[in-house]
């Protein structure tokens, strides 16, 4: 082999047995193609010593995936925010002084339609040509002045992983200004744990069946492994025999049951999360009728692990008040987003901030459950009640590039 050959090959980051992958982004690096399997992705390539915002892209097989970045810059100080997939919030804020690094751990799950050689996911339209279903793990590197030295990323066989089934409040919201507390859920966990958001917008818990999304969690289900269900704000809108809060809703749940314990991992319910609807004496009005307690009645029936969202969305609503809680959700004035005439008012949909409290009532929710897999909490979980909620002024978000000003389907 010649000397040219070799060093061309020692400038390609190393890729060894079992798909493991080190790139030095402090030197050049390719766009993204087919050819390379890897490289810069849906924006431009920064430019060399620039802060700009740029993902990377590995082409991958589906499975969870350990990565470690060392974040930092010899000329600069920076702050950057790593995200995954659609918007999967792992890394929040990492300030690094001029000439200091840092290095941060956490696992990935990437997952295509696949199921088996006899089944796939029946994707929805919008899900189609998703960085959520690709063959590629996606990273995004944003905030003030993102300055990223190195990627590496390995297969994990063996962490734990938490599935979330759900619907719009639950699943990775892929653009701007909506946002689901599944996807701030990584945060709060270190490189022992995944979080698999198999949740979407518009969907039932029977329509999750049906559409194969249950039958493909069951396909990686592992003991030890957890199962998170919060479902109602579009079953409650069924129609026709059977439905309603103890008919096909009960029912459903009760499958949930049956299949994850088959597997010999752990099931939480969640209550549905209050839409904003406040009476005159500013109180949230309750618009999911007897679903909350349909659930609570399969989970004391079953033994089921229980976090009530519910109850917890009312006290924040109420704490941050009629108009405060206006600035959790949706609501924007017209021209805040580019191509925006109209203001956006949207009372069952999050924003970031909003997205990000819920996720640490559900942490907390865990906690107070003392769920096993709360020992791989991140150090910097304090813990959280709904009646003090984090400041919204000093909620510090990176917002990604892309924008939809479509609401997502449900309501």
């Amino acid at each position: 082999m010649n000397r040219l050959l070799l060093l061309s090959l020692a400038l390609l980051p190393t890729v060894m047995e079992a798909q493991t992958f080190d790139f030095d982004m402090t030197k050049d690096q390719p766009v993204y193609s087919e050819t390379t399997g890897y490289g810069y992705d849906l924006l431009p390539a920064p430019k060399k010593g620039s802060s700009d915002v740029f993902y990377f892209s590995v082409k991958v097989p589906d499975g969870n995936y350990k990565v470690k970045v060392v974040l930092g810059s010899k000329k600069r100080k920076a702050v950057t925010t790593v995200r995954a997939e659609a918007r999967r919030l792992m890394v929040e804020n990492a300030a690094t002084a001029k000439g200091k690094t840092a290095a941060y751990e956490f696992t990935v799950n990437k997952r295509s339609p696949h199921i088996n050689d006899k089944m796939k996911v029946k994707l929805k339209p919008r899900e189609k040509g998703s960085v959520t279903w690709d063959d590629k793990l996606t990273l995004e590197f944003n905030g003030d002045a993102p300055a990223v030295r190195s990627i590496h990323i390995e297969p994990d066989n063996v962490c734990q992983t938490i599935y979330l089934c759900g619907n719009s409040t639950v699943t990775d919201q892929g653009h701007e200004p909506w946002a689901s507390w599944g996807q701030m859920l990584p945060r709060w966990f270190n490189e022992n744990v995944a979080v698999a958001n198999c949740a979407e917008s518009g969907l039932t818990a029977g329509s999750f069946i049906a559409q194969n999304r249950l039958a493909q969690v069951m396909e990686n289900l592992k003991s030890g492994d957890y199962v998170f269900c919060e479902f109602g704000h579009n079953d409650e809108k069924e129609k026709g025999p059977g439905t309603g809060a103890w008919y096909h809703y009960t029912r459903n749940l009760k499958i949930f049951a049956d299949n994850v314990r088959s597997k010999g991992a752990t099931l939480v319910f969640c209550t549905p999360t209050q839409r904003r609807r406040f009476d005159k004496d500013g109180h949230i009005v309750n618009t999911h009728g007897d679903f909350p307690a349909a659930m609570r009645a399969v989970a004391e029936r079953e033994n089921i692990p229980f976090i009530d969202l519910n109850q917890m969305t009312k006290v924040f609503f109420e704490t941050l008040g009629e108009e405060g809680s206006k600035r959790s959700l949706v609501h924007y004035p017209a021209h805040t987003f580019a191509n925006q005439n109209k203001a956006l008012a949207d009372n069952t949909h999050f924003n970031p901030y909003g997205a990000y409290e819920i996720a640490k009532m559900v942490v907390q929710g865990m906690i107070d459950l003392k769920l096993p897999v709360t020992q791989n909490l991140r150090s910097d979980f304090t813990g959280f009640s709904p009646d003090k909620p984090d400041n919204v002024d000093t909620f510090k978000w990176a917002p990604a590039k892309s924008t939809d000003l479509v609401k997502p389907d449900g309501n």
